[in-house]
C-alpha cells in the first residue's frame, strides 16, 4: 500500500455525519410525547446501520468512537492510526459522508449502494475497492445463502459495507485484535483477514454440497421420482456458487501481482498466497460439483428412460398375453356357437322345412354340428389361437 497521507482538516463543505447518543430532551409542553423530528429519525437510521467503528495504533485498539464524526476527528488527531468501520445496508447519506471524508471514488460508492455486484477488485488511486460474495449453507431448504460484502481499503482505513448475514465480521475483528502483530501490518492485513474469512466460509458449504451429491447418487439408483427436481435445484445453487468463487481466483492473482509495486509485507504475501490456494481449490471443487451434477442428471435421465421402456415392454407383454386369452375365448365361443346355430335352425318347427321329417335328420344334424366344430377347431389350431 502507499504511504499514509496527511489528512486535511474537515471543511464546511464536507458532510459531518453524526449520531445522537440519546434522544433530545423534550421541550416544555402539555404533550409529554412530542413527535420525533426528521433529523432524529435519520440519526436513528444511521445508528442502526453502523455496526462498529474502531481506531487502532500499533495493532492495538485505542478508541471506540460512538459516531462516524468522532471517528473522523480522532483519526485526524492520530497521524499513524487506522480506522476500521463496519456498516450494514447503509443509507446513501452515510456513504456520501464516508466518501467525502476518505476521498472514495464515486463509481465505487455507487456500487456499494447497490447489492448484486459481481466479485471484483478495482484500484482507485490509493484506495482498493473489493466486492466479495460470502456463502453459508442452509440445511433445511438445501440452499446456499449468499451475502455481499464491499470493502474499501485505503492507506489508513478499512470500510466494510455488508449486504446480507454472511460473513461474521465481528469474528474477523476479534481474530485481528487477538493477533496485534498481524494487525500492525495495516489495512492490507485486515483485507487479508476478511478474504480469509470469506474463503474459509466456503468450506462448510462445499462439505454440505458433497453430502447432498452423495445422497442424490443413492436416490438416483434407488429410483426416487423426486430426485430430478433435487438435482436441478442443486445445480442452480452451484451456478451461483461458481459466480461467487471463480472471479476470486483472478482477483487474488491481480492482488499478488502488485506485491512488489505497492511494497506488501513479505509475511502478508505468504498469507495472501495461502488464501489464493484455498480459493483455487474451492473453485475447482465447485466446478467438479457442477460437472458431477450434470453427469448425474444424464444418468438419471437414462435410468428413467430405461424404466419407462421396461414398463412399456411389460405393458406390451401383458397386452399380448391378454390378446392370446381373448383369441382362445373367441375361438371356443365360435366353436360353441356352431352347434347352437344348427340346433336353433332345426328347432324352429316349420311345416315345410327340409329334413324335418327325414328319418336320418337327427343324426345328420348331430354330424353337421360335429363337422362344423371340428373344422373350426382345426382352423383355430393352425392359427395358434388354441
Amino acid at each position: 500500500m502507499a504511504e499514509r497521507r496527511v489528512r486535511p482538516a474537515s471543511t464546511a463543505k464536507k458532510h459531518t455525519w453524526r449520531r445522537a447518543t440519546r434522544p433530545p430532551a423534550a421541550p416544555p409542553s402539555a404533550d409529554p410525547k412530542p413527535p420525533a423530528s426528521a433529523g432524529a429519525a435519520g440519526d436513528q437510521r444511521e445508528a442502526d446501520s453502523v455496526i462498529q467503528a474502531a481506531l487502532y495504533q500499533g495493532g492495538v485498539r485505542v478508541a471506540t468512537p460512538s459516531s462516524l464524526a468522532d471517528t473522523f476527528r480522532e483519526l485526524r488527531e492520530q497521524r499513524d492510526g487506522m480506522a476500521w468501520i463496519g456498516l450494514t445496508r447503509p443509507t446513501e447519506a452515510e456513504l456520501l459522508s464516508l466518501a467525502a471524508e476518505f476521498d472514495l471514488h464515486k463509481l465505487a460508492v455507487e456500487d456499494a449502494m447497490e447489492a448484486h455486484q459481481r466479485p471484483k477488485l478495482e484500484r482507485y488511486g490509493e484506495t482498493l475497492f473489493v466486492v466479495l460474495r460470502a456463502a453459508r449453507y442452509l440445511d433445511a431448504p438445501e440452499e446456499v445463502d449468499f451475502g455481499e460484502l464491499h470493502v474499501f481499503v485505503g492507506p489508513d482505513f478499512v470500510i466494510t459495507v455488508r449486504h446480507g448475514a454472511a460473513p461474521d465480521l465481528s469474528a474477523v475483528r476479534r481474530r485481528m485484535e487477538a493477533t496485534p502483530e498481524l494487525l500492525t501490518l495495516g489495512p492490507e492485513a485486515v483485507l487479508y483477514a476478511i478474504l480469509d474469512a470469506v474463503v474459509d466460509g466456503y468450506a462448510p458449504v462445499v462439505a454440505s454440497v458433497q453430502n447432498d451429491i452423495d445422497e442424490i447418487e443413492t436416490e438416483v439408483f434407488s429410483g426416487d421420482p423426486e430426485v430430478s427436481r433435487r438435482i436441478y435445484e442443486l445445480s442452480r445453487e452451484m451456478v451461483e456458487f461458481q459466480r461467487a468463487t471463480r472471479p476470486l481466483v483472478g482477483m487474488l492473482h491481480a492482488l499478488m501481482a502488485g506485491f512488489a509495486k505497492y511494497g506488501t509485507d513479505e509475511e502478508l504475501q505468504r498469507y495472501l498466497r495461502d488464501v489464493a490456494d484455498h480459493v483455487t481449490h474451492t473453485s475447482e471443487r465447485v466446478d467438479g460439483f457442477r460437472q458431477a451434477l450434470t453427469d448425474i442428471l444424464t444418468v438419471n435421465s437414462t435410468l428413467v428412460t430405461q424404466q419407462q421402456n421396461a414398463e412399456m415392454r411389460a405393458l406390451a407383454e401383458a397386452g399380448f398375453e391378454q390378446n392370446e386369452e381373448i383369441k382362445k375365448i373367441s375361438s371356443w365361443a365360435a366353436i360353441l356357437f356352431a352347434p347352437t346355430l344348427v340346433g336353433t335352425i332345426y328347432g324352429m318347427n316349420f311345416d315345410h322345412m327340409p329334413e324335418l321329417h327325414w328319418v336320418y335328420g337327427y343324426p345328420f344334424a348331430i354330424l353337421l354340428m360335429a363337422v362344423v366344430c371340428s373344422s373350426l377347431y382345426v382352423v383355430f389350431k393352425k392359427r395358434d389361437w388354441l
